[in-house]
């Protein structure tokens, strides 16, 4: 019995490993249930009782020195991971990193307002919980006004007079209070409207308005305005069409259309065979309108537009469904990364 346990400790001093699996393996062999040492154990019952202490002895000491061997292995392995995790591994390749992109109305609206920025239209916000007064009264819309059920507003159940706004309008109306003209400026904000998502519409869109007020501003000032806007939004050969319309806070009103880019003109399903795509609203601002927020009408006139930048993005992307805007989807995202 000596003499095994004198091999073994000879063994388990010279004993070496490569790695953390080798050292496991080790264990198996010396210190698991079936290992070399607990079979030493085993074989102590037959061991004569007057030698039992020193045999004892021997085979405590041989355990624990098999122990504090691979304790010691196992503790350099450790040590080596650890230095290998801190310092970084200069061969292996760099990780991919997707480029990121902005959201495609974010594009198109900041490009409006670099275009009209060249022409020295300024930006201006206001809320999107507003009051009627701002979003429908101050505008021509009185309480019994039929252009009222032209917009399924949101109103707040607590108190009517409170809605999210149907239209950026309102922030015109906020700013003709407190600036004096002239007042040369674009509204771009998000905007609420009580309607069934489809391809075409959704309850959340967004806009971009503009007014300009100034003394003997005309029609025909309007006019070359939007062809700027067109003409550098879609392309130097967009042609505009302007049609009678109706909207309360302007007289003359009217809607605007543009060449269809996609088709050219000669027809498509986008533009529904026409040749042309309505884009904006616009007209006169309405006298009425200007002396509710304190402009004298008789000395200032000016001119009001608004378009819906959901409209201006599909035509100018070819995008054919609306609630693509809205569903985060990565796939679609993906193609506008590069743009700006």
């Amino acid at each position: 019995m000596k003499d095994r346990i004198d091999q073994l400790l000879a063994e388990i001093n010279t004993i070496r490993a490569i790695s953390m699996d080798e050292v496991e393996q080790l264990r198996l062999k010396y210190l698991s249930k079936k290992g070399l040492v607990s079979a030493l154990f085993d074989d102590f019952k037959g061991v004569p009782a007057g030698s039992k202490r020193e045999v004892g002895q021997l085979l405590n000491e041989l355990k624990n020195k098999a122990q504090q061997k691979l304790d010691d292995l196992k503790s350099q392995f450790e040590q080596r991971e650890e230095v290998s995790a801190a310092k970084p591994d200069l061969t292996r390749p760099a990780g991919h990193i997707e480029p990121g992109t902005r959201h495609p109305l974010s594009i198109v609206r900041n490009q409006i307002i670099e275009i009209f920025g060249r022409i020295g239209y300024t930006v201006a916000d206001g809320p999107e919980i507003e009051d009627d007064w701002h979003n429908f009264s101050a505008l021509n819309f009185t309480p019994d006004h039929p252009a009222r059920d032209m917009q399924d507003t949101f109103f707040i159940a607590q108190d009517p007079d409170i809605l999210l706004r149907t239209h950026t309008s309102s922030v015109q109306i906020r700013t003709m209070e407190s600036t004096k003209p002239p007042i040369r400026m674009i509204f771009p904000g998000r905007v609420f409207r009580n309607e069934a998502i489809s391809a075409r519409a959704h309850c959340i869109f967004h806009q971009v308005e503009g007014l300009y007020i100034d003394k003997n501003v005309s029609f025909a000032d309007l006019k070359q305005t939007l062809m700027y806007f067109a003409k550098e939004m879609f392309g130097e050969h967009t042609k505009i069409r302007l049609r009678p319309s109706y909207f309360p806070f302007t007289e003359p009103s009217g809607e605007m259309d543009v060449s269809c880019n996609i088709c050219g003109g000669v027809g498509c399903n986008i533009c529904k065979y026409t040749g042309w795509v309505e884009i904006l609203g616009c007209g006169m601002v309405d006298p009425n309108a200007l002396d509710n927020c304190g402009i004298d009408s008789k000395s200032y006139t000016g001119f009001a537009f608004g378009m819906g930048i959901e409209r201006i993005t599909m035509l100018k992307y070819q995008i054919r469904d609306l609630r693509l805007f809205y569903e985060n989807d990565v796939r679609f995202l993906k193609q506008f990364t590069g743009a700006f």
